[in-house]
């Protein structure tokens, strides 16, 4: 008897080793380093154990379901990197930071601009274009819903489009 569990027990590591190498190679195709590819299917397999700890009920996770967690993963990360890739929002408020890359004229209009709108929109069109944020992150930094930002962040983007236009900066 304890020799047929061994069995199924050396089974059972040698599927989620090739399992590992599936989940892996998928990663290693989207991520932008090897090192990045090994910490994400890392976590993959980290949050399975989890869910599986979580319940000893639970029936084991298929392929699918870690391809779909490794998405996941792939997305968190390159939503992290785009946010620490993007402008601080202390450049926001730094007019001659800005002047040195965009040119004097382009930064006191987009101040200019940004005073226009309202404080929502205003937050929802910094949290979009200068920090990267997805609408569901600032939904939930504001407390608001993912609609209502988008629906801020339209409405603010055209009033600066118009502002932009009045002063002569057209594209």
């Amino acid at each position: 008897m304890e020799h047929d569990f061994h069995f199924v027990r050396q089974r059972e590591a040698d599927l989620l080793r090739a399992e590992y190498r599936r989940v892996l190679g998928f990663v290693r195709r989207r991520a932008g380093t090897t090192e990045e590819a090994e910490d994400v299917a890392q976590e993959v397999f980290a949050n399975m154990a989890a869910s599986l700890a979580r319940s000893t009920e639970s029936a084991p996770r298929s392929l699918a379901w870690l391809y779909t967690v490794a998405r996941r993963r792939l997305v968190d990360e390159a939503r992290r990197r785009a946010r620490s890739e993007t402008i601080p929002l202390e450049l926001v408020s730094d007019p001659e930071a800005r002047a040195c890359e965009y040119g004097e004229d382009v930064a006191r209009t987009l101040d200019d601009g940004l005073a226009t709108l309202t404080e929502a929109q205003r937050q929802v069109v910094v949290l979009r274009l200068l920090c990267g944020w997805s609408f569901g992150e600032i939904a939930d930094r504001l407390g608001t819903t993912e609609e209502a930002c988008r629906m801020r962040f339209l409405r603010g983007l055209e009033q600066l489009r118009t502002h932009f236009e009045e002063k002569g900066m057209a594209p």
